[in-house]
């Protein structure tokens, strides 16, 4: 090798610079594209509602219920919540789909908790296992009563024409100690409070019960207390229970429940509430649910169309 040979080959090679007008378009571009990556998302998540980010799937309303607990909910779809989730997720433009888990010891954390739904369509305010919505209706346990006993102005438990009645209770249920208080129970005919609603129900089993004269009454939750009066042939008789003045609360707000650390999810459900209230009565109404106003008088359609 010549030494003008090995000059050459020792000589390092020239470092090739990319110029800055090629680099800064590069970055930019990429920067863009992960700027419009988010602002997609982001502008995805405001199209249905502020709280889409707090999801699991911001595309799709997913609703816990219980698959079979008429007038509520069941795996037919035919329960008033199962419509109204119908309802909010057509305003919020998502899919609807449910997590169904029968609705007893566990409920909460085996849905909600489990994120494997984003709301219970129905939850009395005041229960701390999960965040509340503003209440949608407001209802009380009711007397369920044949036309002509005889009892359909009762409404109290501590009013003296049930003093000899055989009345059907479920168990551990707040009207439970009010009949206590009122010397009630000793012919009172008891209906568990925990059961498997996809084999049981102890609404249906209390109303057989009145229809067959086994009971001369029941008091029932109110929607399940109006939605089975209706089903009976003939129909019964419901009556709110508004004029209890001991014992323990009877009359419930009830609103939707969502996770603690949802708080926009359940600002987009309050808004929707409040929003669309007259034909969430409107519903209720329909499954004979009784609903009250704050002064415990009687929602009806009546009342309603006389409503500005």
């Amino acid at each position: 090798m010549t030494k003008a040979q090995a000059e050459k080959f020792l000589t390092p090679m020239p470092r090739v610079s990319k110029s800055p007008a090629i680099i800064l378009p590069a970055l930019a571009g990429a920067l863009i594209c992960g700027l419009a990556a988010v602002w997609s998302m982001e502008a995805r998540a405001q199209a249905s509602d502020k709280g889409a980010l707090e999801l699991v799937d911001p595309d799709v309303f997913r609703a816990c219920g219980d698959p079979r607990n008429l007038p509520f909910s069941n795996e037919k779809g035919e329960g008033f919540e199962n419509k109204l989730a119908e309802l909010f997720a057509a305003k919020l433009g998502k899919k609807l789909s449910y997590t169904y888990f029968p609705q007893a010891t566990g409920f909460v954390r085996m849905t909600l908790g489990s994120f494997r739904c984003d709301i219970i369509m129905g939850f009395p305010q005041g229960d701390d296992q999960a965040q509340v919505t503003v209440p949608y209706y407001r209802t009380t346990y009711a007397l369920v009563v044949k036309p002509g006993s005889g009892l359909e102005d009762v409404t109290a438990i501590s009013d003296p024409k049930l003093k000899d009645k055989r009345i059907g209770i479920v168990a551990r249920t707040p009207p439970s100690t009010n009949m206590a208080m009122n010397g009630l129970l000793a012919r009172a005919k008891s209906y568990p409070l925990f059961i498997d609603t996809r084999a049981d129900s102890s609404a249906q089993a209390m109303m057989d019960d009145l229809a067959h004269g086994d009971i001369d009454c029941g008091i029932l939750w109110g929607p399940m207390a109006g939605y089975y009066a209706k089903q009976a042939n003939p129909p019964m008789t419901v009556v709110p229970l508004t004029k209890e003045t001991t014992g323990p609360q009877m009359t419930y707000r009830i609103g939707m429940a969502v996770r603690a650390t949802d708080q926009e999810w359940k600002r987009t459900l309050n808004r929707l509430i409040m929003e669309n209230q007259p034909e969430i009565n409107k519903l209720l109404i329909s499954y004979n649910i009784p609903i009250l106003d704050e002064t415990n008088m009687p929602i009806t359609p009546e009342t309603l169309s006389k409503r500005p």
